[in-house]
């Protein structure tokens, strides 16, 4: 088996994102700040060469942000809805304070992170999880070999460390999210590895993290 290696990338900024407002599968498009991180991710990623494939969720935030980084790397963005953020339902549109305040029962038992409490009009983290790293499994069995960009959104990347790390979904965050990072995994012989996580040298300081 050769290694397959995974550029996982956040979207960039949204105005959602500045006023800390839940977008879940809301189609949010990026401000001026995002389109540009996502041509310094594009830039930077061209610099490195070696990338094969890329790939992202079809929601307007994340596509976008592909369409930047595949005009530097000469690479066209190829859809994978699996990789859309985790469906908020009730919370959407809301920011964290507002989702507190106005759905105090639900917002505890989503803040506790509980695996299979399923969020009103949305999903459970374990629903979330399995979508997620199925698709990443599959891509890795598809492209063994390849190194491969892969756009998404913050809960996604969080479910994607915890599955690298083997880290259960319950537990407190320990690494950061920014918008635009850049986040390098691998899978070989020896399993799944997570090879540096959240680099941001590419872009000017101050990038969002996605709240835990």
């Amino acid at each position: 088996m050769e290694k397959t290696r995974f550029c996982c990338v956040r979207h960039g900024e949204t105005a959602w994102n500045t006023q800390r407002r839940l977008q879940g599968q809301l189609d949010i498009g990026l401000n001026d700040n995002g389109e540009g991180q996502a041509r310094a991710a594009g830039r930077w990623l061209a610099r490195q060469g070696g990338i094969d494939h890329l790939y992202a969720s079809d929601l307007s935030r994340a596509w976008r942000t592909a369409e930047h980084i595949g005009a530097a790397l000469g690479l066209q963005p190829r859809p994978a809805p699996e990789l859309r953020e985790r469906r908020y339902g009730i919370f959407e549109g809301l920011t964290y304070a507002e989702a507190r305040v106005t759905h105090p029962g639900p917002y505890a038992r989503h803040e506790a992170r509980e695996p299979d409490f399923v969020i009103p009009g949305g999903e459970s983290l374990r629903q979330f999880h399995d979508r997620v790293t199925g698709r990443l499994c599959q891509l890795a069995s598809e492209h063994e070999g390849q190194t491969l960009v892969l756009v998404m959104h913050g809960g996604v990347l969080d479910i994607i460390n915890r599955f690298v790390r083997g880290n259960p979904l319950d537990t407190p965050r320990d690494f950061l999210i920014p918008n635009a990072g850049l986040n390098w995994i691998s899978h070989g012989p020896g399993g799944w590895q997570l090879e540096s996580w959240g680099g941001t040298d590419h872009l000017a300081a101050g990038a969002l993290d996605e709240l835990k």
